[in-house]
């Protein structure tokens, strides 16, 4: 009996160890994978010298272009201004560490990825002309979480951030910034930046909106609303385009018929040029100092201009 105990005993002992070990390894293997799922594609410092991108989508070409720390997008040959932070937001998903777990070391698997450098899309960021990191995208996943992914002419395969996919699949417009007051620095146009607002619209009636110590005055409104106000330049400095339309060149004989002068208070005057609307309602614009014709959407073109009643106090 007393060795029957000793015998339950030791192997109750032995198995506890085995249990142990068998944990310990699990553990160690996970955090192993862990290691090796975590990954960054791009160096930040790298990153900070990037001054080209260029993404083949389907055999569709985007280029942008850093110039003089502004991002433009190049796009059939002409030069258009970026939304800076699309673009940031972009690059930050190849400069975070994140899990990019590896799916295959072999090109005999690169087809069943969508990774064939004949078929997948590809991203090259420049540094000059040295590219710093060259990537092609493949498939997405089942569930369309993750995208395959790997770098141009190396076969291990990687999984991840599916964020990619959203970018390189917009449409050019996406990337474009069309707002007709681009922020400056990071800064975005409130009322308080504008002394006085000019509206001539398409019979060549005036309105002028005048601030003083934050209170403003309308041509013709005996109570104006100054609230109603405020929203109505707010609304004005946040218009922009559905896209361009080239540069004005290319649009010299379109007649513009309505007009919208800004003058801020740090003496800058900004001049907003319209042509009437098409049939949808649709008008194109250009601002004074640039080459660019801007689309704009017809429910964005009609806030521009209202009626001096509107903005009375009610």
């Amino acid at each position: 009996m007393m060795y029957k105990n000793k015998l339950i005993f030791l192997l109750s002992i032995i198995g506890a160890m085995v249990l142990l070990f068998t944990g310990s390894f699990i553990f160690t293997s996970e955090r192993s994978n862990n290691r090796s799922s975590s990954y960054t594609w791009l160096d930040k410092n790298q990153s900070l010298n990037v001054n080209r991108i260029v993404i083949d989508e389907n055999n569709q070409v985007i280029e942008f272009i850093d110039k003089d720390q502004k991002w433009v997008i190049l796009t059939d040959g002409v030069e258009f201004p970026a939304r800076q932070l699309r673009i940031e937001d972009f690059i930050n998903i190849f400069t975070q560490r994140s899990l990019w777990p590896v799916r295959s070391n072999s090109a005999s698997t690169h087809a069943s990825f969508g990774l064939e450098s004949t078929e997948a899309d590809r991203i090259t960021f420049y540094n000059g002309n040295t590219a710093v990191l060259d990537v092609l995208i493949g498939y997405d996943s089942t569930f369309g979480s993750e995208v395959s992914i790997r770098r141009f002419a190396q076969n291990e395969v990687r999984s991840g951030d599916n964020r990619i996919r959203t970018y390189i699949s917009s449409p050019v417009s996406s990337w474009f910034d069309l707002k007709l007051f681009p922020e400056e620095n990071g800064k975005i146009w409130s009322a308080d930046s504008v002394q006085q607002l000019t509206v001539i619209n398409d019979a060549g009636e005036r309105q002028i909106f005048s601030q003083n110590n934050r209170t403003w005055t309308v041509t013709n409104a005996s109570n104006p609303d100054n609230a109603n106000i405020e929203s109505y330049i707010r609304t004005v400095l946040n218009t922009e385009g559905e896209t361009f339309l080239g540069l004005i060149s290319n649009h010299e004989d379109f007649p513009l018929s309505a007009r919208i002068i800004v003058e801020f208070g740090n003496g800058n005057i900004e001049t907003v040029s319209f042509s009437e609307p098409n049939d949808s309602g649709y008008r194109l614009a250009v601002v004074n100092g640039r080459e660019y014709v801007y689309y704009i959407p017809a429910w964005s073109g009609n806030r521009l201009f209202r009626d001096t009643s509107s903005f009375e106090l009610q």
